[in-house]
């Protein structure tokens, strides 16, 4: 699959994430490298670590996108605005926002879309995280009514620690948004071919801690082709 869509530049859809609870400045300055070297979109930290990959990525290509509530969403409406607004002052300049799933399955989507509107009015790009493989078709298209409407940049299927992304859910959240704004696909994205599969879907970001891997295995395959 890789070989057959050599024109699909994989970098420039990966958003390199650095998630895991035991990173520490060592691996911001890895991470960073690696997004400035092969040229990938983004970079996404904790907001711990916003500050230092700022300072590594200024007037460099990557942006620097701040996991918001990750990765339960249940933190308060309060902290959760703190959260985005402290990641914005210090130099990000992009969000990734995990809903309130309690909220959205007790049907109280007033307070859902008040949550994610509010950030949205401090935030040049909000992705609003939906954990897919926890919700039910009715709330799948509850979530994504009420986070366009919030005014939210782009949908992401997960956070990758319920599930990974599918080719299934890509295409539903295209549908269901009339192709009206970003999907990001994220968790469990180990090949070139399923990420390539995902970007034919509809996804337009591609959330991973494996960019760089798959960006070598293309190259790989494209070379044995």
């Amino acid at each position: 699959m890789a070989d057959a869509y050599p024109d699909i530049n994989l970098a420039e859809f990966i958003d390199h994430a650095l998630l895991n609870q035991t990173a520490t400045s060592e691996h911001v300055v890895q991470w960073c490298a690696e997004a400035d070297r092969f040229g990938f979109a983004a970079v996404c930290v904790y907001p711990v670590h916003v500050p230092q990959a700022v300072e590594l990525l200024h007037g460099k290509q990557p942006q620097v996108c701040a996991v918001i509530g990750f990765p339960t969403g249940a933190t308060t409406s309060a902290t959760k605005l703190y959260e985005a607004q402290e990641a914005i002052e210090n130099g990000a300049t992009e969000l990734d926002v995990v809903i309130n799933l309690g909220w959205l399955k007790q049907g109280e989507t007033e307070k859902l879309h008040r949550e994610m509107a509010e950030i949205c009015e401090v935030a040049p790009v909000v992705k609003a995280i939906l954990e897919m493989s926890l919700l039910t078709d009715r709330e799948k298209k509850a979530a994504v009514e009420v986070c366009l409407d919030a005014g939210v940049s782009f949908l992401k299927t997960s956070t990758g620690w319920f599930g990974g992304a599918t080719v299934e859910d890509v295409r539903l959240l295209k549908q269901l948004s009339n192709d009206r704004i970003g999907i990001k696909a994220s968790g469990g994205i180990r090949t070139p071919e399923q990420a390539i599969e995902l970007i034919l879907a509809g996804a337009t970001r591609l959330g991973t801690s494996r960019g760089p891997d798959l960006i070598r295995q293309r190259d790989t395959l494209e070379e044995k082709g």
